[in-house]
């Protein structure tokens, strides 16, 4: 018994040693949560306290609204150093930010954006109510680096916000930076990139009821003033811009086939024969069947027994290539029009030369690749042709006679070759440019254009049809709308009706576009219809599988307008603003589009051919990247490799 009692003292001890511990704690606690009570007694000062200031938070985490941890281990994605405490705390507010991008721009010499005034002249100005306005605007762009304003380039947006300043639109205190006004353009568009409608938003001072005509007689008439209208305080046009209209204008002839001396031409050939796709692929060409044999029968022919024997073989080799040469010359026919493929040779800025396959021999006639093409070995008569071509033009815009071409125009024997050599190739690319022109497009030619165009209605993943995107890219999923294609052809240029280009007309709708999207869209149906390809290509190029798209020349673009249904339909009805629409200015649009934008458009097709240099670069280039358009499809490119491709195992 002693031992059992022993154990219960020692146990009935150890409880009641719990229970003063248990009794001093709850002490402690209760003496804590009085002190803190009276530390928080209501106060007049706690609803100051409690909104939102800068101030000396003991939390930095929780000064911005942070539940700590987060992206990046607490840190800005942007500052990759700073978590977002540190970044608000350390970043300088908006005034701040443009005095020093300022101080930037003076330290590396860049000119300013806007116009600097001195300060008496600011404050000497009388202070007038600035208004957030949108802007209606329309430009041709050519002579311009693009829309976005630039402190080196000549945009539209400089000559615009110029225009401001000089016509009262801009205070002098504001006149120094576009920031200041808040500045938003809907729609960027490239170099050379036309717009008949586009929009700029910011604050502008309008009291002046004629403030619009001051601004546009400090235009050029490349650039109008539609029309300014007021809108609510948050506006931004690109934010508010529901979809945009884009037009672009491309000759008939640029659906001719290739010629049938022209590589991709043979590879047609061959393709549909291998694949057992004869019938089908003549049943796509036959409305065009025969073109290109009449020119030469007809053409050709005539202008090359005028060119002196000697020189015959050298011009075709020199432009299309030995075996052509060969071939040719025996039948007294030639392509001159056809690029040359050369080495390192002499180049000019007079006449840039147009089948280099190495890279673009303009901005606008750009083949995007993903590895360089292989350059062919140099060829005298290539070096010739260069040489030529790296002589003082005195004579290029003249057209040449046959004359000319059998006796040259120089003592020196060689130099009097080279001449001659120049005039004979001259001659025969524009007998070949003017086949082109008279060449008028079937309907059912059109017809598959339209269904062509079908094809990109809904929602497509075109990530082969802009840069630097993946497939698995969110960002690369599109709506289209709607892509249509004249039925009527236009017929543009001077003389007799036969002389005159006929040009068709591709309107797209849609919510937004990428960079080059709209030029490889173009580009891609425009490639397989001139070149019978299956529109199933199509299909398949918004699949995981890579296809390298051509771009067509810029010079046919043309932001038509951008569209604003859910502002106009919400915040305008419910805030008593004007809707943004352009059919109000639709007769001065229309003359605008046809005086600055139609008629450049063909006066640098009619001096330039940009569209015919861009697609005998593409017939000539001798790389299979384009073959996914002969009969054989995607599986005629399966053995390029193209940079992050894996290796191809061995057989």
């Amino acid at each position: 018994m002693s031992a059992a009692n022993a154990i219960m003292e020692r146990s009935t001890a150890i409880l009641e040693d719990a229970n003063k511990m248990e009794a001093s704690s709850s002490s402690k606690e209760r003496d804590k949560s009085a002190d803190h009570s009276r530390d928080h007694r209501p106060s007049r000062h706690d609803g100051e306290a409690s909104r939102k200031r800068k101030g000396n938070w003991h939390e930095k985490s929780l000064q911005h609204g942070s539940r700590g941890g987060g992206r990046n281990d607490n840190k800005r994605h942007k500052k990759g150093d700073m978590g977002r405490a540190e970044y608000f705390a350390s970043n300088p507010d908006k005034r701040a930010r443009n005095a020093e991008a300022q101080e930037k721009r003076l330290r590396d010499g860049v000119q300013g954006q806007g116009i600097e005034f001195s300060k008496d002249e600011i404050d000497a100005e009388e202070r007038r109510p600035k208004r957030k306005v949108a802007v209606l605007i329309g430009y041709s762009g050519t002579g311009y680096k693009g829309m976005q304003i630039s402190g080196t380039e000549r945009t539209i947006e400089g000559d615009l916000f110029h225009a401001f300043i000089k016509a009262g639109a801009i205070s002098k205190a504001n006149a120094e930076d576009p920031k200041k006004t808040g500045l938003v353009r809907c729609a960027r568009t490239d170099k050379g990139v036309h717009a008949a409608g586009n929009m700029v938003s910011l604050k502008l001072i309008v009291e002046d009821d004629d403030i619009v005509e001051k601004i546009n007689a400090e235009l050029s008439p490349q650039i109008r003033v539609w029309g300014i209208e007021r809108t609510i305080g948050s506006f931004s046009c690109y934010q508010a811009c529901d979809s945009r209209w884009y037009e672009y204008l491309i000759p008939s002839y640029a659906f001719l086939p290739p010629h049938p001396s022209s590589w991709l031409a043979k590879q047609l050939e061959q393709a549909a024969d291998e694949a057992g796709d004869r019938e089908g692929y003549e049943s796509r060409q036959a409305e065009v069947k025969g073109f290109w044999e009449n020119v030469d029968d007809r053409d050709i022919k005539a202008i090359l027994e005028t060119i002196d024997e000697d020189l015959r073989f050298d011009v075709v080799k020199a432009l299309q290539g030995e075996e052509e040469a060969s071939a040719k010359t025996a039948k007294d026919e030639a392509d001159i029009n056809a690029p040359v493929r050369h080495g390192k040779s002499m180049k000019t800025k007079d006449e840039p030369q147009e089948g280099e396959a190495t890279e673009e021999t303009t901005e606008n006639a750009a083949i995007i690749i993903n590895e360089p093409a292989t350059v062919a070995k140099d060829d005298d008569s290539a070096a010739m042709v260069d040489s030529v071509l790296s002589l003082k033009k005195e004579t290029s815009d003249a057209k040449p006679s046959a004359g000319e071409i059998s006796t040259g125009q120089s003592d020196d024997p060689e130099t009097d070759r080279i001449l001659r050599l120049r005039a004979a190739t001259k001659l025969l690319r524009n007998a070949y440019v003017a086949a082109k022109r008279r060449y008028r497009i079937p309907p059912h030619r059109v017809e598959r254009i339209q269904k062509a165009l079908d094809k990109y209605v809904g929602t497509r993943n075109y990530h082969n049809y802009t840069i630097q995107k993946t497939f698995k890219d969110p960002s690369v999923k599109r709506h289209i709308k709607s892509f249509v294609a004249n039925p009527k052809p236009i017929l543009i240029g001077d003389g007799p009706e036969e002389e005159k280009t006929e040009w068709l007309s591709l309107k797209v709708h849609g919510q937004s576009f990428m960079m080059h999207q709209i030029r490889k869209m173009v580009g891609m149906v425009t490639l397989l219809v001139r070149s019978g390809g299956n529109l199933e290509t199509m299909e398949n190029s918004f699949t995981a599988a890579r296809y390298s798209i051509p771009k067509v020349p810029g010079l046919g673009l043309l932001l038509e307008r951008p569209v604003f249904d859910s502002y106009n339909n919400f915040q305008a009805d419910k805030h008593d603003r004007p809707k943004l629409d352009f059919s109000k200015y639709e007769t001065e649009l229309e003359a605008f589009k046809e005086r600055e934008i139609y008629q450049r458009i063909f006066r640098e097709e009619e001096e330039k051919n940009e569209f015919s240099r861009f697609f005998n670069h593409v017939d000539n280039f001798k790389e299979p990247y384009f073959l996914y358009v002969t009969s054989k499809g995607l599986d005629a490119t399966k053995d390029i490799v193209r940079k992050g491709d894996p290796p191809k195992e061995a057989n």
